[in-house]
């Protein structure tokens, strides 16, 4: 049985859940979410949890509910195998996205974690533009990203694939793997040592589930091939879960995630284009909209290349879709909280009329 320290208890969360502990309740983290049920680890085992009504109330939003890696109260029925979750306790980091499709809401994907591990394979998969969107959401998390190149073995030329990566992913480590050569892995558990979380993020296919396999030391998750017709990779997980490693450290496996929708990243998109930016500020006018202005730092750096107009584009739309994002879910919190207010006069009115009928 591992200590709560070891799956990464630590200060931040005691002072939290000191109310709570006074109250008799436990401490829990979530290790695997699916289908509205969890399993979450207590000092008295791993339990199957659900959420209780009161939480499910206060919820405003997806956002609200335990992500797996979050630290959670819980009261434990051991009797029964099972535990309910009271409350999720302050995140110190949370890589999220907007969950897909039409609707304005936050997806948890990973909650607590120390390093981000950003997998792109080395095949005819590797997309640039897609690195650099983890990479602004990576920023956001409040994780160290790591950006790992898996299935070196399939590429010819891994050198410039490396460099490509380079000039988008300034001052991010970067990895190449091979789990097939067991190349590059010892150097991924550095980053995963005695009570750190690290998360892997990636498209389906592109390794993640056998790159788990190799830092546990045998087959623990299932893993897929890759298609033949496009050089895609199978999906294979189909939850987020929360992995143990036998010498120490965490891991949180995720499913692929072809469509990654922004959610809240404009401090890390800043820190993804810290290069963009740095030519902005040197405009010569402050308002410069980088078009026909004179001393245009940007305009000028596009033409003699030394900022890619791609890079520049997919700048400018990743900062389109932040402020189209912003505006919608502007509208959305105001809905939220309008239908919160609206539940609460339910309940009130409901109270008044049976205690107006036991009278």
């Amino acid at each position: 049985m591992l200590s709560l320290e070891a799956m990464g208890w630590a200060g931040f969360f005691e002072e939290a859940f000191e109310t709570y502990k006074q109250e008799g309740y436990a401490a829990g983290r979530v290790l695997l979410e699916h289908k509205h049920m969890y399993r979450v680890y207590t000092e008295a085992g791993d339990f199957l949890a659900e959420v209780s009504g009161k939480l499910r109330h206060r919820a405003l939003s997806r956002g609200d509910y335990p992500a797996v890696g979050d630290w959670v109260v819980v009261s434990v029925r051991p009797e029964e195998e099972r535990a309910t979750i009271h409350a999720v306790l302050p995140r110190k980091s949370k890589f999220s996205r907007k969950v897909a499709g039409q609707v304005t809401e936050e997806q948890v994907v990973a909650a607590n974690v120390d390093t981000v591990f950003l997998l792109s394979a080395m095949n005819q998969d590797f997309n640039l533009r897609r690195i650099e969107r983890y990479l602004v959401l990576a920023w956001e998390s409040g994780a160290a990203p790591v950006i790992v190149l898996s299935k070196a073995d399939l590429c010819e030329n891994p050198e410039s694939l490396i460099v490509e990566v380079e000039s988008v992913a300034i001052g991010v480590p970067i990895h190449v793997t091979s789990s097939l050569e067991n190349q590059g892995i010892s150097e991924l558990s550095e980053y995963v040592s005695h009570g750190k979380t690290a998360a892997l993020l990636g498209s389906s296919g592109v390794g993640k589930s056998t790159l788990i396999n190799r830092m546990y030391g045998r087959d623990i998750q299932e893993t897929g091939g890759i298609r033949e017709d496009d050089d895609k990779g199978k999906h294979t997980t189909t939850h987020r879960e929360l992995v143990a490693l036998p010498g120490g450290g965490l891991l949180i496996d995720t499913p692929g995630m072809r469509e990654l929708q922004l959610w809240e990243a404009s401090d890390g998109l800043s820190s993804s284009f810290q290069d963009v930016e740095e030519l902005e500020r040197n405009c010569y006018f402050q308002d410069c909209n980088h078009q026909n202005e004179p001393g245009c730092a940007v305009k000028l750096a596009l033409q003699e290349g030394t900022l890619g107009s791609d890079r520049y584009a997919s700048y400018l739309k990743l900062q389109k879709e932040l402020a189209y994002l912003a505006r919608k879910e502007d509208k959305g919190l105001q809905l939220a909280e309008k239908n919160k207010w609206k539940k609460i006069h339910q309940s009130v009115k409901q109270n008044a009329k049976k205690q107006t009928n036991r009278k």
